[in-house]
């Protein structure tokens, strides 16, 4: 199961095509995360100072039209065995891999730090 995060907008967005990010147009690819912990990591790096609600999509990699690479974060060094891998979908997400979606909510503290099935 790749994991990735949206805005509940960003999602709900356009839902007669398939799901595109910004990034698929910038960067050729929709970042993911291959576990919970990654993408809470993420969550907390990259959308900090949004006031949400912030998803998590649960895409069923087999189940995709696009390619899947797994590839090192742009900040890694490429030559380094041990730099953890993440999911890039290159192309746009067909709505029936998306087998499910969890919010993503604050702690006490203000981080993104728990999960729960959003229906």
């Amino acid at each position: 199961m790749l994991l990735h995060l949206t805005t509940l907008d960003g999602w709900l967005a356009h839902p007669d095509r398939p799901y595109a990010t910004a990034t698929l147009a910038l960067e050729g690819f929709i970042h993911c995360s291959a576990d919970e912990e990654s993408a809470l990591a993420v969550a907390n790096a990259r959308f900090a100072r949004t006031p949400g609600p912030l998803m998590m999509l649960l895409i069923e990699e087999t189940a995709l039209d696009s390619a899947v690479r797994w590839e090192p974060a742009g900040d890694a060094d490429p030559a380094d065995p041990d730099a953890p891998l993440f999911p890039h979908i290159y192309g746009p997400v067909n709505r029936s891999a998306v087998a499910g979606m969890l919010e993503v909510g604050r702690d006490v503290e203000g981080r993104w730090a728990t999960l729960a099935l959003w229906s």
